[in-house]
């Protein structure tokens, strides 16, 4: 294995963990993200452990759970972490670099360990649209709602296409004399969705699944109707989401065909950029309707799981199109980054070095369960903590107290709530996790060896 190989990083907003065609979806066309699993390991249970944009993308800079970090939920806060994986990687000599959609930390002036950082976007599509454009809004869609329709500039103005530009000026100008970290971050397929019209015809085309409907969810009143576009509670059917799934998933295909403009480049440079690590993830996932619910911070399935996927230089002769069940999460890239750069793993990482499993070994020690949760966002009574060991998921509403337990396996798409009186035993197994988890927590979760609902549950939690 190379001492320190290339790394580049694809990085999409708010796409769903079973948005690849790899990984079942009956529609979504993603050969390229396909690829990358295939020249590696695909994680199918990996999670976001903060599942918004801010607090998941500040686990992936830290390495760390997010009550270490100090934001649990949405919010912006200063953030003066010990250190990154950017710094880490810029001590050991690489050029570290990111285009497209930052971090969300504050401040916006701080790189946190990104000394080439390009995010002109919105100034790029002001210079090059036409008279009257009206910029990314200009086609009257929502920035978080679920309204959708084709994009209404040219295609080569759409920011996904903008993103890649950067990518290939990036891997041009380089400073070929030190290994480099491209982070190729899209804004796709977070909202608005507006593909460029080819996509979004496609899918409009086909029978597209979902949205998918608990027999525990509870439907808004008047079947949402009056409410704002842009509110997490929703009863999506017929048009409305047959639109706003071809947007969401025209978008995760568009931006697949230009992630290959940048493996085409890799693949003409072999001797160039041979020992290149490519992966594949998200910061959370979508709602896209199911449970009566849009948007994320949510612990189910299509909020908190996440596409994850590696690919291996020939070189390091790790096996290929490996696909992993172990719960994995976005805690666990910067110590994998590190431990194949050869570089020490800081000790107030949590997260955990994924090589055991790229490299097949029988027995891989990662973990037996993970935890996430989400602090209030939209309203409190969306509060949660969850655990899921990637056979079944058991979720707390922290404010409620309302518990759900899933079985992932059988019911991959959480239609039935196990936690009923006649699974009580099996609740209690996964309720005490939770206690074990929380009990030492300063927001008073577990009281007496017990699961205590109503606690304040912020953003920024107190100090222990």
């Amino acid at each position: 294995m190379p001492d320190q190989p290339n790394f580049i990083l694809f990085m999409t907003d708010q796409q769903r963990g079973d948005c690849l065609s790899a990984d079942g979806h009956p529609c979504l066309l993603t050969p390229v993200m396909d690829s990358i699993g295939g020249g590696g390991t695909r994680f199918r249970r990996a999670y976001t452990t903060c599942p918004s944009c801010v607090p998941a993308r500040r686990t992936l800079l830290s390495g760390q759970k997010p009550f270490n970090n100090q934001m649990v939920g949405m919010t912006s806060s200063p953030w003066e972490p010990p250190t990154t994986m950017g710094h880490e990687l810029q001590k050991a000599g690489y050029q570290t670099a990111i285009v497209g959609r930052q971090m969300h930390q504050y401040r916006p002036d701080s790189h946190y360990g990104f000394e080439y950082m390009r995010e002109d976007y919105g100034q790029y599509l002001n210079e090059n649209q036409p008279n009257g454009g009206g910029g990314i809004r200009g086609g009257g869609i929502s920035s978080n709602g679920w309204t959708a329709a084709p994009w209404h500039l040219d295609d080569h103005l759409h920011m996904s296409h903008y993103v890649v530009n950067e990518a290939l000026e990036f891997l041009q100008n380089r400073d070929r004399s030190r290994p480099f970290f491209l982070c190729v971050s899209f804004a796709a397929p977070h909202p608005p969705l507006t593909p460029p019209a080819f996509y979004m015809d496609r899918y409009l085309r086909m029978d597209l699944p979902g949205p998918y409907i608990g027999d525990w969810a509870t439907p808004p009143e008047n079947g949402g109707i009056g409410l704002d576009i842009e509110r997490p509670t929703v009863d999506l059917k017929g048009e409305a989401f047959r639109s706003a799934a071809a947007g969401y998933f025209g978008l995760i295909n568009h931006v697949d065909d230009q992630i290959y403009r940048v493996i085409d480049v890799l693949k003409r440079g072999r001797r160039e950029f041979g020992d290149t690590v490519t992966m594949h993830c998200a910061d959370h996932g979508e709602m896209l309707g199911d449970h009566y619910l849009f948007r994320k911070t949510f612990a189910y399935e299509a909020s908190a799981r996440v596409p994850l996927l590696m690919s291996m230089p020939a070189s390091f002769g790790f096996p290929r199109d490996q696909v992993s069940n172990t719960p994995v999460c976005l805690e666990d890239i910067m110590p994998t980054v590190l431990d194949l750069a050869g570089c020490e793993i800081p000790e107030n990482v949590d997260g955990k070095s994924l090589v055991p499993i790229l490299r097949g070994d029988d027995s891989p020690n990662v973990r037996d369960v993970l935890h996430g949760e989400h602090a209030r966002c939209y309203d409190d009574v969306f509060n949660n903590h969850f655990l899921t060991d990637g056979r079944e998921k058991f979720i707390w509403l922290s404010h409620t107290g309302q518990e759900l337990l899933f079985d992932l396996e059988n019911d991959p798409q959480e239609m039935h709530n196990l936690a009923t009186d006649s699974n009580e035993s099996r609740v209690k197994v996964w309720r005490d996790r939770m206690v074990d988890e929380l009990k030492d927590r300063p927001e008073g979760f577990v009281e007496g060896g017990k699961l205590v609902a109503g606690k304040t549950h912020v953003p920024i939690p107190p100090s222990v």
